[in-house]
């Protein structure tokens, strides 16, 4: 990876909130849980940065790697993207709640939308 990855502040707070509204927790609740101060959290609503032990603790209670948070100061089309599908799976397969046919469903579906963002694309750049 070139450029300094920095974290998406931003995203990491909006993944936050959807999984502390999905729980039914509110702000400070979702602090304690985490074991972070609620300031800390207020503070990333206002988009600072969160402390690396903080960060830590926040995507460890999400069940996601450190790197989805993750932003680098290379200009966008110069780093490629890996495939869709390919970045999602290791997701899908690590969620308890999908089946093995749920989770091939999901494939499919994800494929055949990354296939026609890919022909529109095409199509536009004609």
């Amino acid at each position: 990876m070139s450029g300094s990855p920095s974290v998406d502040v931003k995203v990491l707070h909006a993944a936050m909130d959807a999984a502390r509204a999905e729980k039914g927790l509110s702000w400070r609740q979702l602090a304690k849980e985490i074991g972070v101060s609620a300031s800390t959290i207020s503070r990333m609503a206002n988009g600072l940065k969160p402390d690396v032990t903080a960060f830590a603790a926040m995507t460890t209670w999400l069940r996601m790697p450190a790197e989805a948070f993750y932003v680098t100061s290379t200009p966008q089309n110069q780093e490629e993207e890996p495939e869709l599908v390919a970045s999602l799976v290791p997701l899908l397969r690590a969620r308890r709640d999908l089946t093995e046919n749920d989770v091939a469903y999901l494939e499919e579906v994800l494929a055949a939308a990354a296939r026609r963002f890919r022909a529109e694309r095409g199509a536009r750049s004609r």
